[in-house]
Parts: structure tokens; C-alpha cells; sequence
């Protein structure tokens, strides 16, 4: 029993299927009602900031694959600006319109696994292998182009590893006519599903307020009405040059970060529409040096994952590895607001909060 009278402290995780990872939630009920969520994080934690330290500026690249790994691209993305702003690298344009559609074909996939989690979670079991149908032909177009499913090591400082696969633009394109119609199939399946919305609507409250308080990005955030999307605020890449929407909602519950989640699908299909017939000749890679030395300096870039700012802060004393890496993922952030939007909630409503945070525990540890 807790401190109080009728308390009763209860784990979830870190074996727990619907926390998705290592994650150890300590709850206090009353009832079944939740008085207290208490996050316990380190579970797998390995180091990865300091052992940022010891990499060549190349290395340490890839080493944050293994952070958010469903946004795999996107994170060795916001390493690549960083060291390219160190080094002020102008990058070709064809290596720009590349790494944005390898981007949004990564927050595809990702979005896609996090809606067949977050179904499976609230006991829908279907969409589950819905999901995995379409994510499967995105991986087999990045592994034809990157020479792998999951953790790419495309970017490189200057551009990407290797041009695209000459069966590329037409399987993008063969993906994005099936798609459009998928994601209708989906709002059939679930969105606009009663039960789903009865679990979902009122559930999880987190005002505009808070969110900004609690540092909250992406989806999470704009999901309550705060404008964050960096891709918007502080284009890099081509993003400038394409025609898209950030997607905001404004009843900040469970069912308003489901729904930014499921129109940015639509958004990410626009972006690729726009830039896959036009791709520019030319290099796809900047010529830089074999070993890369950052000037002595401190250089930030930020990034927009599928989860909201991915943050790379490097201080350099000139030599060929960083004095210090710091990195600002979004996943830390996004659950340190988990308490505060699940007291009062039945137990039964934490699935449904935390399944609209679409947490990925190693980006959560590092």
C-alpha cells in the first residue's frame, strides 16, 4: 500500500508490451484511478553521448540510428547539418531533394508503425498487419537504395552515401498511388471507429500552455495547438520550396494527436509528389576531405522527426572528434508531460495516452 490511506502503488514495464521497450512506469492508484505517474528511465541506457566523443565527425553519424531508430534518416539527417554548418559545406541540390524524400518516406514508415501499435494497444488487432503492409514496401525501397531496412547510414556530411537506385522515382511513385488510398482504408478502419474515439476523445488533456512548459514538440505538440513544426520555423533542405501544411489540432487530447499524426501521412505523400519527377542532375555528394575538422566553435542544428525536435549541439576545439555531443531528443520531453496528463485518468485510459506519445525508449535513454 502507498503512504495514503486506500493507495495502492502498482509497475508497469519494464516488460510491460504496451510501454514499447524498456520502459518502467511506478503508478499510484486510487482505485482505478491515477493519482501519480512516476516515470523510471536508464534501462537502456548505453552512453552514447560520450561515446559521441571518442568518433570522427563521420563516425558518430550513425551512432544516433540506434537512438530513434524508426527515424533513423531523419536523426543522421540533423547530424549531417550540424557538421556541414561547422564545416559551411554547400550541399548539391540533388543530395537536398534526396535526403527530404528519404525524410518523408521515413516519417511514413514510422507513422505507419506507430498507428498499428497504437490500435494493437487499445485491442485492434488488424490494423496492426494493415500497418505492416505498406511499411514493408517503403523498407524495400530504402533497402534497394541504402542497402538496409532500419538503420540506413545514408546521410553523410556533404549529401548521401550513394545516388538513388535507378528503379527509385518509379517505385516511390508505384507507393505514393497505392498509399493515397490506404490511408482512407485507415480512417474507415479506425479513425472513424466509435469505440476508438470513446478511448480516445477527453482522454489525456494537455493544453497549449503545458506543452510548450513541458517542452513538448512535434505531434504531441501540435496536437494541442502549439505552431512547432521546424520544417516550417526553420526550413532546411528544399523545405522551402514545396507546398505543405503543419497540421495542428486544437482539443490537445488523445484523439487530437491521432488525428495530426494520420493527416501528416497525407502531407509527408504531398512533399514526395512534389520532388520525385523532380529530382536535379548533378553530384550527390559535396567533395569534402577524408578526415573532417570542425573548426573551434559550438554549432546546433535542429531537425523535425517523426516525434518532434531532434536537437544536435557539438562544441569543437578544432581537432578531428567533438569536445562534446549533446543531443535533444523528443521522446525525452514528450514523456516528461506523461504524468501530468494521466492523473485523474482510469488506469485503463494510460495505453491510450501513452500510445499518442509514440515513444521510442532507446531516444528516451541514449
Amino acid at each position: 500500500m502507498g503512504a495514503d490511506e486506500g493507495e495502492l502503488v502498482i509497475n508497469v514495464g519494464p516488460q510491460h508490451p504496451a510501454t514499447h521497450g524498456v520502459l518502467h512506469l511506478v503508478i499510484t492508484l486510487q482505485g482505478e484511478t491515477i493519482q501519480k505517474v512516476e516515470p523510471h528511465l536508464g534501462y537502456i541506457h548505453r552512453s552514447i553521448e560520450k561515446m559521441c566523443e571518442s568518433l570522427s565527425y563521420r563516425q558518430f553519424i550513425y551512432v544516433t540510428s540506434r537512438m530513434d531508430y524508426l527515424s533513423a534518416h531523419i536523426n543522421n539527417h540533423g547530424c549531417a547539418l550540424c557538421v556541414e554548418k561547422g564545416l559551411q559545406l554547400e550541399i548539391p541540390p540533388r543530395a537536398q531533394v534526396i535526403r527530404v524524400l528519404m525524410d518523408e518516406l521515413t516519417r511514413i514508415a514510422s507513422h505507419e508503425l506507430w498507428w498499428g501499435a497504437m490500435a494493437m494497444d487499445l485491442g485492434a488487432f488488424t490494423p496492426f498487419f494493415y500497418a505492416f503492409r505498406e511499411r514493408e514496401t517503403i523498407n524495400d525501397i530504402m533497402e534497394e537504395t541504402c542497402g538496409a531496412r532500419l538503420t540506413m547510414n545514408y546521410m553523410v556530411p556533404g549529401g548521401v552515401m550513394y545516388d538513388i537506385h535507378p528503379n527509385f522515382q518509379k517505385r516511390v511513385k508505384d507507393f505514393i498511388q497505392l498509399f493515397n488510398n490506404k490511408i482512407d482504408e485507415y480512417d474507415d478502419l479506425v479513425t472513424n471507429n466509435i469505440i476508438f474515439q470513446n478511448r480516445t476523445k477527453g482522454v489525456g488533456i494537455l493544453s497549449a500552455a503545458d506543452a510548450i512548459s513541458y517542452g513538448c514538440t512535434g505531434p504531441v505538440a501540435r496536437g494541442s495547438g502549439v505552431t512547432c513544426d521546424i520544417r516550417k520555423l526553420y526550413p532546411y533542405e528544399v523545405y522551402d520550396k514545396v507546398a505543405f501544411d503543419e497540421i495542428i489540432e486544437t482539443a490537445g487530447d488523445s484523439y487530437a494527436r491521432y488525428l495530426v499524426r494520420i493527416k501528416e501521412l497525407r502531407q509527408s505523400v504531398r512533399i514526395i509528389e512534389q520532388l520525385i519527377d523532380n529530382i536535379p542532375d548533378g553530384d550527390f555528394q559535396a567533395k569534402t576531405k577524408a578526415v573532417l575538422k570542425l573548426p573551434r566553435g559550438e554549432f546546433y542544428s535542429r531537425i523535425e522527426t517523426a516525434r518532434g525536435e531532434f536537437g544536435v549541439y557539438i562544441v569543437s576545439e578544432g581537432g578531428t572528434t567533438p569536445y562534446r555531443i549533446k543531443f535533444r531528443s523528443p521522446g525525452f520531453s514528450n514523456l516528461s508531460a506523461l504524468d501530468h496528463m494521466s492523473r485523474g485518468s482510469k488506469i485503463g485510459d494510460l495505453m491510450a495516452i501513452m500510445g499518442t506519445l509514440d515513444l521510442v525508449i532507446p531516444d528516451i535513454d541514449r
